[in-house]
């Protein structure tokens, strides 16, 4: 009895058993647990193969499945932090609700009106939203259209192939210069002028005729500074440099006598340190809207604030570079003007322009000489020159504009001045720069403001100042045929023409006049 229960009882556990294992699709064979046949090792084969194939999930399943369980983290994390500012700031109790329940209520009521033009079955809340992130997008798009159409119409810079005349310098180096207008021997007046920053020897007098140059008899000079066009880098460049190397030049392109130096903009850094430097040699000064350092000590703070508050905030900041730390200006130079395509010189420089100045960068002529003049200033591909002309503006000149005012000085150290002062007038004599310099200033300048000017009205009181009502920074100095005539008739008086003299200008073999600028953007 026992053993037929017992056989009964193992039939039953086989049979559930055997249920069991029908469900998973697997037949189950043998007498026993532990007891293996060929038809129990066959069977256990088949499930190993089926369980490796269970178990070998692609890459793409397993990448698929990691990137599932992270967004469902990141939502339940985007939950929590919802449930948290909900339950913190957004609170009746809050400050930020407290302060802001009260205007956007009063907001709300007010534009309530624009619910009138939903449709009655829309919630005012999911609409809005709706519209506010559809006008998002559209925004967005054509933005990005815009910076397409504009991105495709940015010209590549050229480089030209050398065309200057250079002359060299005691030190070895290699200037390049450009002159036009009457020869040498036949000039009245000799003009030299150095260039401004992002300029070179092209620019001097941006569309000067030659006619008008002809009727005053003016020889006007231009050059590169060093390591800007085709001139050779300085190793140590200042301004008493800078003023040597006009006196240089002067000489060795045969300038006789005294001569005339025009400084527009941050060039006339270079004609002040000529008078200071090389007051024998300079006849008159001309300057058109002069840059002066502009953290000066001795301005007021009127002049001061007057200066930096209509600059852009990336001109301050690059001025604060140059002045702290120049290296990383540049990172900004060779994404602006070393990029090797060309800009507009607002964005190029960083400038603010009033009306005159902005409708004349827009057109064609000044794009085309702007263009022309970068490209030659920037042949060398070099930050060095732009970065040192940069310190320059922003640091110790080496010299006080004061020292060029006019002011008598008498001896009275010692005691032989004091004997001579005793029976006669004491030895006096004048000191600063003693001929005249002529200041016009823009009214409408934001780029060299008219406090700057100022200044300078104020510490040299022998200038004559000109003031330009509704001018800007380019519209009196550039292209304009009209006013190159009246500022060479102040400086010059009536027209005289060129002098009259036997002398013919140098002539190459087969007879014709040898052109010392060529490929010139002057005269256009």
């Amino acid at each position: 009895m026992t053993s037929m229960e017992g056989t009964a009882e193992l039939n039953s556990w086989r049979e559930e058993l055997e249920s069991l294992v029908e469900d998973t699709g697997i037949p189950f064979a043998g007498d026993g647990i532990g007891i293996l046949t060929p038809e129990s090792t066959t069977n256990q084969s088949l499930f190993e193969s089926v369980n490796t194939e269970e178990t070998a999930e692609s890459f793409n399943d397993q990448i698929k499945g990691f990137a599932k369980a992270w967004a469902e983290l990141m939502t339940e994390l985007g939950k929590g932090c919802k449930d948290v500012v909900q339950q913190t700031l957004l609170t009746e109790e809050s400050y930020i609700v407290k302060k802001t329940k009260g205007p956007l209520k009063e907001v709300s009521v007010k534009l309530r009106f624009f619910n009138e033009f939903l449709p009655e079955d829309r919630d005012p809340v999911h609409a809005w939203s709706v519209i506010f992130f559809v006008f998002i997008l559209a925004l967005a798009a054509l933005t990005v259209n815009k910076y397409d159409s504009n991105h495709q119409t940015v010209k590549k810079v050229y480089v030209h192939p050398p065309s200057a005349v250079r002359v060299m310098l005691p030190d070895g180096r290699y200037m390049a210069y450009c002159e036009v207008g009457v020869p040498a021997d036949k000039a009245r007046f000799s003009l030299v002028t150095p260039h401004s920053f992002l300029s070179s020897r092209l620019a001097g007098i941006p569309g000067v005729k030659a006619s008008l140059l002809e009727e005053y008899g003016v020889r006007l000079i231009t050059y590169d500074l060093p390591g800007f066009g085709e001139s050779d880098p300085h190793p140590n460049r200042s301004l008493s440099s800078s003023a040597l190397d006009m006196s240089y030049l002067a000489e060795a392109v045969g300038v006789k006598g005294k001569f005339w130096v025009l400084g527009y903009s941050s060039g006339s850094l270079h004609a002040w340190a000529a008078l200071k430097y090389i007051p024998n040699r300079i006849e008159g000064a001309a300057m058109f809207a002069p840059l002066i350092n502009p953290y000066e000590s001795s301005m007021t703070k009127e002049e001061m604030s007057g200066t930096w508050k209509n600059w852009t905030r990336r001109r301050k900041f690059l001025y604060y570079l140059a002045r702290r730390f120049p290296k990383f200006l540049g990172y900004f130079y060779h994404r602006t003007f070393l990029s090797g395509k060309h800009g507009q010189i607002n964005k190029w420089l960083s400038l603010s322009l009033w009306n005159k100045d902005k409708t004349l960068v827009k057109t064609s002529d000044f794009e085309e000489f702007w263009q022309r003049d970068v490209e030659e200033s920037i042949r060398q591909g070099n930050t060095k020159p732009f970065i040192e002309e940069s310190m320059l503006q922003v640091s110790n000149w080496g010299f006080s504009l004061m020292d060029l005012q006019v002011q008598r000085k008498c001896q009275r150290k010692g005691i032989f001045p004091w004997l001579q002062f005793m029976y006669g007038e004491a030895e006096c004599e004048l000191t600063g720069f003693l001929g005249p310099i002529h200041i016009w200033q823009g009214m409408d300048d934001m780029v060299v403001p008219p406090t700057m000017t100022d200044y300078v009205a104020r510490v040299i009181p022998n200038a004559f100042l000109h003031r330009l009502p509704e001018e800007g920074h380019f519209s009196y100095f550039f292209l304009c045929n009209e006013c190159h005539k009246q500022i060479f008739t102040t400086l010059f008086g009536n027209p005289q023409g060129p002098l009259d003299t036997v002398d013919v200008a140098p002539t190459k073999e087969n007879g014709e006049v040898e052109s010392t600028c060529a490929d010139s953007a002057i005269g256009i």
